[in-house]
C-alpha cells in the first residue's frame, strides 16, 4: 500500500462516532437493556433472534454490494446517509410496530447499515492508518467505538433514571413502554446527529493514494482478490470472533436469569463491560504496531476459548459473583481483543488498498453471518432448554468456535512470518 498523506486526528474522531452510532438502535439497545426490551416489544429471545436473523440475511447480499460502492463513491458522504435513515428507523421503533414490523424493521437497519456504511468505514479507516499505523488505526476505532457506546449505555441508564421515580420493574407495562420509547429517541436523536456531523466536517483526504480508493471494481480484481489464500482464513477469523461478539448481547440476561440481578442491574453490567472496549482497543492497537496482528489475535481467541468453557462448566451461579465478574471480564477481553484486529491483518496479509472495499465486502459475507445464525441459536437454547442448562450450551459452542479462530489466527501469523 502506498503512504498516504497523513490524515488529521479529528478524521478518526468522526469515524469512531459514526461507526458506534449506526449500530445503537439495532444492536446496543437490545443488548444493554435486553430484559426490558423483550418485555417492551413483546418478544420473545427467539423471536429477537429472527430479527437479528433477518438483519443477517439483508446485510449479507449488502456486505458484497456495499464492497464495491465503498471503492467508487466518498466514504463521508455514504456513511452520513446510511446513519440519517438507520435514524429514521429508530423513530418508527419508538412506536412499538407489530413483529411483522419488527422484522421488516431489522430488514430496513440491515441495509442503512451495511450498504451504505460498513465497507466505507472500514476502508476509511485504512487509509487514515497509511502503513505505519494500522494497528493504531483498527485499535482506536474499536476500543473508541467502545467508549462511545459504554457512554451510549450510560446515558440511557440515565435517561430512564431522570423519568423513573422508582424501580423499573413496578411500572406496568404501559408506562415502561413509554419511558423506554424515550431512551430509543433520544438515541434517534443522536444518530441524525452525527449524520450532520459526518457530512459537514468529514472530507475525503485528496491525494495520490486516494485517487486509488475509488476505482469501479472489475470481474479481475474479484479474481485476483480470491487467489488470496489468508482472505480465507480471514473470513473465518471474524465468523468465530463475531459469534463470540453475538453472545456478549446476552451477558445482561445471564446476570439476571443465574445472578438474580434486577432489570436496571443487569443492563449495569453490559455497560460496565463496554468500557473495556476503549482501553484494549488503544493498548493493542499499540501492541499490534509493534508485533503483528494476528499474534494478538491469537491470544484473544485463547482467551475467549478459556472464558467460554468456565460458563459451559456450569460452577458459575449467584454463590460466586467474584468468579461471575472475573469470567465475564475475561471472555470480554478476549472478544473485544479480537474485535480491534479483524481487519488490521489485511495489511499484513498485503491485501492492495485499492480493492480495500471488495476484500471487505468478502469476508464480511462469511464473517458476519453469525447475524443471520446466532439469534435463533441463542433463541434456541434459552427458550428451549433448562435455565442454567441452556447457557451451558451455548458457551459450549462458543468455546468451539474459538479454537477454530485461534487455529485460523495461527495460519495468518505462520504464513506472514514465512513471507517475511
Amino acid at each position: 500500500m502506498s503512504n498516504p498523506k497523513i490524515q488529521p486526528w479529528y478524521h478518526i474522531l468522526l469515524l469512531i462516532f459514526a461507526g458506534e452510532a449506526v449500530f445503537i438502535l439495532p444492536f446496543i439497545v437490545p443488548r444493554i437493556f435486553r430484559p426490558t426490551y423483550l418485555g417492551t416489544f413483546d418478544l420473545t429471545n427467539t423471536e429477537l433472534g429472527y430479527c437479528f436473523s433477518i438483519y443477517g440475511i439483508v446485510a449479507l447480499i449488502s456486505y458484497f454490494l456495499g464492497g464495491f460502492v465503498a471503492d467508487r463513491l466518498p466514504p463521508g458522504r455514504l456513511m452520513s446517509i446510511g446513519l440519517f435513515f438507520t435514524a429514521l428507523g429508530g423513530i418508527y421503533a419508538a412506536q412499538y410496530p407489530s413483529l411483522t414490523g419488527m422484522y421488516f424493521l431489522y430488514g430496513y437497519w440491515g441495509l442503512t447499515t451495511i450498504l451504505l456504511f460498513w465497507a466505507a468505514l472500514i476502508k476509511a479507516t485504512r487509509v487514515w492508518g497509511g502503513t505505519k499505523r494500522q494497528g493504531k488505526a483498527f485499535g482506536f476505532l474499536d476500543g473508541g467505538r467502545g467508549l462511545v457506546a459504554a457512554g451510549f449505555g450510560s446515558l440511557g441508564l440515565l435517561v430512564i433514571s431522570l423519568l423513573t421515580a422508582q424501580k423499573l420493574e413496578l411500572y406496568d407495562l404501559s408506562e415502561k413502554k413509554e419511558i423506554f420509547s424515550m431512551v430509543i429517541l433520544v438515541f434517534s436523536a443522536i444518530v441524525g446527529f452525527v449524520s450532520l456531523l459526518l457530512w459537514i466536517f468529514y472530507k475525503t483526504p485528496k491525494s495520490k493514494s486516494t485517487e486509488e480508493v475509488s476505482p469501479i471494481a472489475t470481474k479481475a480484481m474479484i479474481s485476483s482478490l480470491l487467489r488470496i489464500k489468508s482472505i480465507y482464513f480471514i473470513a473465518i477469523i471474524i465468523l468465530t470472533g463475531y459469534s463470540g461478539y453475538k453472545v456478549t448481547d446476552i451477558f445482561s440476561l445471564y446476570a439476571r436469569d443465574i445472578m438474580n440481578y434486577d432489570e436496571i442491574k443487569a443492563a449495569g453490567i453490559g455497560t460496565i463491560l463496554l468500557y473495556i472496549r476503549p482501553i484494549l482497543g488503544v493498548s493493542i492497537g499499540f501492541l499490534a504496531d509493534w508485533k503483528k496482528p494476528s499474534l494478538f489475535l491469537s491470544i484473544g481467541f485463547l482467551i475467549m476459548a478459556i472464558g467460554s468453557l468456565v460458563f459451559a462448566s456450569g460452577i458459575i451461579d449467584s454463590s460466586v459473583y467474584l468468579l461471575f465478574f472475573i469470567s465475564i471480564i475475561a471472555t470480554s477481553i478476549g472478544v473485544y481483543g479480537i474485535r480491534c484486529l479483524y481487519f488490521a491483518v489485511l495489511e499484513e496479509v498485503s491485501i492492495p488498498l485499492h480493492i480495500t472495499g471488495t476484500a471487505v465486502g468478502f469476508v464480511s459475507v462469511v464473517g458476519y453471518t453469525p447475524d443471520i445464525f446466532m439469534g435463533p441459536i441463542i433463541g434456541y437454547f434459552l427458550d428451549d432448554f433448562p435455565m442454567g442448562v441452556g447457557y451451558q450450551y451455548l458457551f459450549g459452542f462458543i468455546g468451539i468456535l474459538s479454537v477454530l479462530g485461534l487455529l485460523s489466527s495461527i495460519y495468518i501469523s505462520f504464513i506472514t512470518r514465512v513471507k517475511s
